[in-house]
């Protein structure tokens, strides 16, 4: 078994900017509830072929998110076949190795793995996704000295390896499923691309 996928990913959450908790600190009420959303440009796994593929992960902390375990739920484009169905899956459930496999150590419940239509923009500045009557996030680049991007560097809990994370603030955070809501605006967010493989 191998694998490679890259393309761009985004998150954003209920935190301050910019996030306490990339740095292993506790989040800013004391609990994260987040999206994070990924793009695939290019991507195969062994022979099938993963491009232009949408991923989306809606993820709770109860506190310290180093220290207490999450509760996630996975959503998968509903336009992979059975078979991409099933590499997204062993990916991003980190039982096929790489970054993602550290990631899902975080993990301490599983609340569901949903196919839905799941748009993903990536602008400029701006990075947005839909999933149709669950979630809306949308989120803009902070403007730091002389207008560049505020970037964030080999922080400890990071989503992309290897890639500066590029600071933002959301513009619109809503989520409603497994008995969860939330409607946030304000808070944070982070873009970059991202490189996963095994």
């Amino acid at each position: 078994m191998s694998w490679k996928i890259e393309g761009t990913y985004f998150e954003s959450c209920n935190c301050e900017v910019a996030c306490p908790c990339i740095f292993l600190s506790d989040p800013t009420d004391g609990q994260c509830d987040a999206l994070v959303a990924w793009h695939i440009d290019k991507g195969k796994f062994d022979d099938v072929p993963l491009d232009g593929l949408n991923v989306m992960l809606a993820v709770h902390s109860g506190g310290n998110m180093a220290q207490v375990k999450w509760d996630a739920a996975v959503y998968l484009d509903e336009r992979a076949n059975a078979k991409q169905k099933e590499a997204l899956t062993k990916v991003f459930a980190g039982q096929a190795g790489g970054h993602p496999e550290r990631l899902a150590s975080h993990v301490g419940k599983i609340l569901g793995v949903a196919s839905v239509p799941i748009k993903y923009t990536a602008a400029g500045k701006q990075r947005s996704l839909s999933i149709p009557n669950i979630a809306e996030v949308s989120i803009e680049a902070l403007e730091g000295q002389g207008g560049a991007e505020i970037t964030v560097t080999n922080h400890p809990l990071c989503i992309a390896p290897g890639n500066p994370a590029v600071t933002a603030r959301s513009k619109k955070l809503s989520y409603k499923d497994h008995g969860k809501s939330w409607e946030l605006s304000g808070k944070n967010g982070f873009f970059s691309p991202f490189q996963y493989a095994a």
